[in-house]
């Protein structure tokens, strides 16, 4: 079997690709995978690093900002189309399989063009445009959240989840007394991880640096990935708090990070979101604002709303994060409830369930 996986452009749209091809590799074996992404982004780094091949597209987002420069990327998108079409007749792919981001929608539409089968997984509350356009001529739609019909046609729709990285999930035999040593932290002070993606948020980062105060007077201490942009600028602040905060630009090790973590706060992409609810982790929500169609607020709200975390709006963070941050640090109760409400909603083993739907398409249209 072969099976074509596109998309990426961010790590909420890579981790659940890889997870997916990983399931695929310990299911069929000898199933030859080829995945195709947009040049220039992080997939052309991460998916060669876990051992696939990845072809890149030219192509790009469009400019809602400034519309004049959609000049260049709908040139951007004519040549990925064309090169969707040559990565189609040199791999013959027997299923394509898009997980969101800028090379999934020329590629999948040119899968659909020519008769292959699709499935889209769609990781956000709200269905970005591309995985829309694509729905109607999908084998099927795997979803992270329930209520999708309103985007996609329902018979359909799978309830799946958002796969994550097993890495994550394979943390249960460490005790937080060892993630914290292996860390660098002290165990015997609350834990706050505060993660904004391997890029930094510049919101988040701000916030954070006016709850340091705060942090330090409920005796906690924070682990800050600040991203790469605002390393230095952020171990500038942390000088002088090193009672209170450990800055790093990356975490190579989330697992322990988040065996660690008491308390997490983070923006609301899905797979972080998906993370938090298989972990049964509270969390304070900041949704970045410069996302298509806002859906990291969608994200945050389906979980505010059911007491699975605390939102806080980029525009209020830094004047409310340190109080917030105090009010749970304080709470031992509010944190346990919204870290069993989170689990609640989680919905485990998303990448097999996934796998045996396209196991299922594969059968089918072998017939």
């Amino acid at each position: 079997m072969k099976v074509l996986i596109s998309g990426g452009g961010t790590g909420g749209h890579i981790f659940p690709a890889l997870s997916i091809a990983n399931a695929l590799r310990r299911r069929m074996p000898d199933a030859e995978i080829l995945f195709v992404g947009a040049e220039g982004r992080m997939e052309m780094e991460r998916v060669p690093a876990a051992g696939y091949k990845i072809v890149g597209l030219p192509v790009s987002g469009f400019d809602r900002k400034r519309p004049w420069r959609n000049i260049r990327v709908l040139y951007r998108l004519w040549r990925s189309m064309r090169l969707a079409k040559k990565v189609l007749r040199d791999f013959h792919p027997d299923i394509a399989i898009g997980v969101g981001g800028y090379a999934s929608g020329p590629m999948l539409k040119e899968a659909q063009k020519h008769g292959i089968p699709t499935l889209i997984q769609e990781q956000n509350s709200y269905a970005g445009v591309t995985n829309k356009l694509l729905a109607a001529k999908a084998a099927a739609i795997c979803t992270a959240y329930p209520d999708m019909e309103r985007f996609f046609p329902a018979d359909k729709i799978i309830l799946t989840g958002n796969p994550i990285r097993s890495a994550i999930t394979d943390a249960d035999n460490i005790s937080r007394e060892e993630a914290c040593r292996e860390l660098g932290l002290p165990a015997d002070k609350q834990i706050v991880l505060v993660v904004g993606g391997s890029l930094g948020a510049r919101t988040i980062n701000h916030a954070v640096a006016a709850s340091l105060d705060a942090a330090r007077k409920a005796g906690a201490f924070i682990l800050w990935q600040t991203g790469k942009y605002y390393a230095d600028q952020c171990a500038e602040i942390a000088k002088g708090h090193e009672d209170t905060v450990k800055d790093t630009p990356f975490i190579s090790r989330m697992d322990l990070a988040y065996r660690a973590a008491d308390l997490v706060v983070s923006r609301a992409g899905a797979g972080t979101i998906s993370e938090l609810q298989v972990l049964g982790k509270s969390a304070i929500l900041i949704p970045s604002p410069n996302v298509a169609e806002d859906h990291q607020r969608k994200n945050a709200e389906a979980l505010a709303t059911r007491g699975a975390a605390v939102m806080i709006l980029d525009a209020d963070a830094c004047e409310r994060l340190p109080q917030v941050l105090t009010n749970l640090l304080d709470d031992t109760e509010h944190r346990r409830k919204l870290g069993a409400n989170a689990a609640s909603m989680a919905l485990r083993d998303a990448d097999e369930i996934i796998v045996d739907r396209i196991i299922k398409i594969l059968n089918k249209s072998s017939k």
